[in-house]
């Protein structure tokens, strides 16, 4: 290939697409590992509140958002009841998770959180139509593979570390089944709808169920927790990490879908190692360098088959599909002012 066949190569549409969104997938890998340290932090810190640590998130979220959507003054183009039912799961997913840190290590946190590609697929395919090859399922069936390697070493062979690995594990893949839904929950409406307004409301109702389920299950928690400087830090450093992340995600899942989004995060899993590595000194068994090159391989065969997929249709041109009708139409029913809308923009 010559030097000007090279740079048209280049300056092709796909590949700054596809460096586009590997550039996306990375930085939000690297602010969910963040995520993941600041939250191990606190608990080995001592502080058992998973809720709050995650409320203040979502409080950051509805206030910078909540304004972008207010100063629009625009309705809302769902219906809330689809994003308190968003925010319920997301809340809970954080939840399950956050508190796997209690009895479980970083690295097998980080890793089994990687199960929501595995619900994610299953939940796509039923819900929104996605089409996936077999050489997909394949690569996405390598790191599952890979994932129940840590498992195995949790369970005794290798130790992962935590006071109760396996309970830590079930927390784990539990919250991965609500992050799967939130996810493609999220994907649906960042393709259909608009991001301001999916995060400002995720941010909204994840506050609101927060307060809700701090009030029943994390008082006595916290009326225990003697915040320190090193807490606070902790807690501060948790809530940038929330913001950054939950305003990138959607960018990613409008250009990639929530499949892709799930295994791009996957490389999250080597900043957690070298976290384990590094900060707490602790040796990482052999299971779990065996298990990450068993996820990588599987992702790159997922990445590199992925044209041969039907995703979901592009939303972006107004044209209908049966699949997202049901919303479409309850949007539309909320006030007449959208119909009038839509009657005066009409050529």
């Amino acid at each position: 290939m010559d030097r000007f066949g090279l740079r048209d190569w280049w300056r092709s549409h796909a590949t700054w697409r596809t460096a586009y969104l590997l550039f996306l997938g990375q930085v939000v890998s690297f602010v969910m590992a963040l995520m993941s340290f600041t939250s191990s932090l606190i608990a080995d810190l001592g502080v058992d509140t998973p809720l709050t640590q995650t409320l203040f998130g979502y409080f950051v979220l509805a206030l910078v958002y909540g304004n972008l959507l207010l100063y629009r003054r625009q309705r809302l183009k769902v219906s809330w009841y689809w994003y308190l039912i968003l925010g319920f799961v997301d809340v809970q997913g954080n939840y399950l998770v956050n508190k796997a840190y209690q009895f479980s290590s970083i690295t097998s946190v980080t890793l089994l959180d990687c199960w929501t590609v595995a619900w994610v697929i299953v939940l796509t395919r039923f819900f929104l139509g996605t089409r996936y090859s077999l050489w997909q399922l394949f690569g996405v069936a390598l790191c599952v593979l890979g994932l129940g390697l840590v498992l195995l070493s949790d369970a005794g062979v290798g130790g992962g570390g935590g006071s109760k690995p396996l309970l830590g594990d079930i927390l784990v893949i539990a919250g991965t089944i609500f992050y799967a839904f939130s996810n493609v929950g999220e994907e649906f409406c960042v393709k259909k709808k608009d991001r301001v307004e999916v995060i400002c409301m995720i941010g909204v109702y994840g506050f609101l169920v927060s307060v809700v389920e701090i009030s029943v299950l994390e008082l006595k928690s916290l009326e225990s927790v003697e915040w320190s400087v090193a807490i606070i830090l902790s807690f501060f450093g948790y809530t940038v990490a929330t913001f950054m992340f939950y305003s990138l995600v959607p960018f990613v899942l409008k250009l990639s879908g929530a499949t892709m989004f799930n295994l791009s995060i996957l490389t999250s899993d080597m900043w957690a190692v070298v976290i384990r590595i590094f900060f707490y000194k602790q040796e990482v068994d052999w299971l779990y360098y065996l298990a990450f090159a068993i996820v990588v391989v599987g992702l790159i065969l997922y990445s590199t088959t992925e044209k041969n997929s039907d995703p979901a249709p592009s939303l972006e041109d107004g044209n209908s599909n049966a699949q997202y009708q049901v919303l479409t139409d309850e949007s539309e029913g909320s006030g007449s002012r959208n119909e009038t809308l839509a009657s005066t923009t009409q050529p």
